[in-house]
């Protein structure tokens, strides 16, 4: 998978996936003393999860281009009329009509049949695809560790909006389906789920495996894809996401230091997943070209989601989660 990443011959010797991230810019302030923490002691931050978080999050909604039809009802709006606990409007009785559905009162004031018409709540399941490659582990914090945070808070969004959350780990040639969740109070299990997930050593063909996970996919929905895109079929990855029909979100993510690496001299840089390496002398013409390659790269994919609707987030690693989701997610349209 590695070998061929268009920016791969002057990528920073990959960072030991055990290694501390650095906790500067990366997370919100640590929550007031008394207040009750909602998470899992797992390594997902816990002051991400505080109940004032969780309080903010539930006020969000993923947003949907065009409208779906579920199998159950969800807490997310339609313009398609249903039955519902919200009053939408009157038509006349046809036969057939489900008779609990008339308006007693009218037929008692005007001696007329008319059929009462709801907002029709819509069932959406929310599909989170987290890259389990070796190459998230790498970065300061970790790519990884900042896909389980963004996907743990997009989840509870979906949760709290009472849609259907599948999460799916990819890795090598395959993806790790685990069960779908329903349920603000279901998010123990989520956090547990992502925590749960860690990087596979050795190389990942991220087409492939996103290809069998998108097979288990059933329905219109929402599918967000958390990787750093490090594969030569990339393009093709977007694309294959999009011909499913859902609503679909890449959160590119990159580490600082692969966005901005701070290297010089002569070294030998080595594949994170491939384990092959290259002798470079690096100076900053080099750095300059390393710059221009990665910008036309991510430039390029955009241009594909552009092109095929698809929501493009280009991010870094040390971004905060409060950050990324009421404001970068917020001005994207992505959340609202």
């Amino acid at each position: 998978m590695a070998e061929h990443r268009p920016v791969a011959e002057h990528r920073q010797p990959p960072i030991e996936s055990g290694a501390p991230a650095s906790s500067t810019g990366s997370t919100p302030p640590t929550p007031a003393t008394g207040r009750r923490p909602v998470f899992l002691p797992n390594e997902l931050d816990p002051t991400v999860f505080d109940e004032a978080f969780l309080r903010q999050l539930e006020r969000l909604l993923l947003l949907m281009k065009a409208p779906v039809r579920g199998g159950l009802k969800g807490g997310r709006r339609s313009t398609k009329r249903g039955q519902s606990v919200e009053f939408a409007d009157y038509r006349d009785y046809a036969l057939g009509d489900d008779l609990r559905q008339l308006d007693w009162n009218i037929l008692a004031r005007l001696e007329r049949l008319f059929i009462k018409l709801y907002i029709e709540e819509e069932d959406v399941t929310v599909h989170l695809l987290l890259d389990a490659s070796a190459s998230m582990a790498a970065g300061r914090p970790a790519k990884l560790l900042f896909a389980k945070r963004a996907a743990a808070a997009l989840g509870y969004i979906a949760l709290a909006s009472e849609d259907r959350v599948v999460v799916s780990a990819l890795a090598g040639r395959t993806s790790r389906r685990m069960p779908g969740l329903r349920g603000s109070g279901r998010v123990f299990r989520l956090l547990a789920n992502l925590s749960a997930i860690e990087a596979t050593p050795g190389p990942t063909d991220l087409l492939t495996a996103t290809r069998h996970a998108l097979a288990g996919l059933t329905g219109r929905g929402i599918v967000i894809l958390c990787s750093d895109l490090f594969d030569p079929a990339a393009d093709r990855v977007i694309r294959d996401l999009a011909a499913t029909g859902a609503e679909i979100i890449v959160l590119h993510v990159l580490a600082p230091d692969e966005l901005e690496p701070d290297l010089s001299g002569d070294l030998r840089l080595v594949d994170a997943e491939t384990g092959n390496g290259v002798d470079v002398t690096i100076d900053l013409p080099v750095l300059d070209g390393y710059r221009q390659r990665l910008a036309a790269w991510r430039d390029g994919l955009a241009a594909v989601a552009a092109r095929r609707r698809v929501s493009y987030v280009p991010l870094a690693s040390d971004l905060p989660i409060a950050e990324l989701v009421f404001a970068e997610l917020r001005r994207r349209r992505i959340l609202g």
